[in-house]
């Protein structure tokens, strides 16, 4: 199956059949969203995957429309980081210093570009820029997946604190911007049966 047919048969499930993904597939999914792109590198978020039953029993309450999460595989719930402090961008600098194994010094020029950067925005800028980024990666989840064959969902539709204080989120630094219920689709969901609806290509491309 290319990209192109992937896309076509992918669809917002509506009810998954329960059935486990295996671990390998997962990873490669997972995978996606790890190589996702990112501005400055800095991968503001970060991503919870709720695998346990009891877990996910307890969040349906939180969401508007439970019957994915009640019946998917696994629940992806990609959080968005609301400051940018100085020790987190440390701790970028540290770790592309041991991956790529360059001096710390080396970096500087570019520590304090980003530096700059950041201390220029306020806190709304930079969580609206971090929440941005965390849908570049829900894209590539979504996109892995359907290469994989997985089904998904993406859900807004929820109580943001009920799922904080389920979840153990500090409100204060950070914030569930969007979630990704995976699994396979369900023969009962008539939605799969139904074509794709999307603008014609004179109205949604222009040429210039």
């Amino acid at each position: 199956m290319n990209y192109l047919e992937a896309l076509s048969r992918r669809y917002s499930v509506k009810k998954f059949n329960k059935e486990i993904i295996p671990q390998e597939t997962l990873h490669n999914i997972l995978e996606s969203g790890k190589l996702s792109a990112s501005s400055l590198g800095l991968q503001p978020y970060k991503i919870l995957i709720v695998e346990s039953e009891e877990m996910k029993q307890k969040l349906i309450p939180a969401f508007y429309n439970p019957s994915q999460i009640s019946t998917c595989s696994h629940l992806i719930v990609i959080i968005s980081k609301k400051t940018i402090d100085e020790s987190y961008i440390r701790g970028y600098f540290n770790h592309i210093s041991e991956v790529r194994d360059i001096p710390l010094e080396n970096l500087d020029l570019f520590k304090k570009s980003i530096n700059q950067h950041i201390v220029q925005k306020s806190q709304d800028e930079i969580f609206n820029w971090a929440e941005k980024q965390s849908y570049i990666v829900l894209a590539n989840l979504m996109y892995a997946a359907a290469i994989e064959n997985i089904d998904t969902c993406p859900m807004e539709g929820f109580r943001e604190d009920m799922i904080e204080k389920i979840l153990g989120i500090n409100p204060e630094t950070e914030k569930v911007t969007v979630t990704l219920a995976i699994g396979y689709r369900s023969e009962e969901d008539a939605f799969q049966y139904m074509k794709k609806v999307r603008k014609p290509n004179e109205k949604l491309f222009k040429f210039i």
